[in-house]
């Protein structure tokens, strides 16, 4: 019987010399010295600095996160205040047409105003907010006599036409609108078909 327990006792001992070798060998970071050679003392010893360091790990990544939301912060103010800005330059833009429409509605309640000189005001006033719109990207589709393209026209009928060819626009009933190469409104057209 006391071979047995004899025996027991030494595998326990490799056993526990086996887990600090292996204690040793995966703690590249974590140097467990002890004059101790108690293998208790020396676990409970690499556990202290093992929880000291996911303690130090799981600081840093609770920094790291809150460094990222502050990042996502700042980057939709600084994206609203773009927008913003965007916004305000067109309306500034916008402004003179106002004050030419408004000067235009003041010289139609004039009696010696003239037909010629109110469609003439219109007709620059039609310029200046064409000027506006193309200064910030956008252009006018006005497709008369150009082959339907289904992706920037809209049909709204279909007239037989010998003049035409087969899928041609004959007449644009409302001008399309495209900001910076996207489609905003199609131009709505009618289109010849063979009789």
């Amino acid at each position: 019987m006391t071979a047995q327990n004899n025996d027991k006792e030494h595998e326990t001992e490799n056993t526990e010399d086996e887990v600090l070798e292996g204690v040793v060998e995966q703690g590249d970071e974590v140097t467990v010295e002890s004059d101790s050679d108690n293998p208790i003392e020396i676990l409970e010893t690499a556990l202290q600095a093992a929880q000291l360091e996911a303690v130090e790990a799981r600081q840093d990544m609770l920094r790291m996160q809150a460094d990222l939301e502050n990042l996502r912060k700042r980057l939709v103010r600084e994206h609203e205040k773009a927008r913003r800005r965007t916004l305000e330059r067109f309306m500034v833009d916008l402004l003179p047409v106002r004050d030419s429409l408004e000067r235009g509605l003041e010289a139609a309640a004039d009696s010696a105003a003239t037909v010629e000189a109110l469609v003439e005001g219109k007709h620059l006033i039609m310029k200046m907010l064409n000027k506006a719109m193309s200064d910030h990207g956008l252009q006018i589709i006005d497709p008369a006599g150009e082959p339907f393209d289904p992706e920037k026209h809209e049909a709204m009928t279909m007239l037989p036409s010998e003049q035409h060819d087969e899928n041609t626009i004959i007449d644009v009933l409302e001008k399309g609108y495209q900001l910076h190469d996207r489609l905003i409104r199609p131009a709505k057209v009618v289109v010849s078909r063979k009789p």
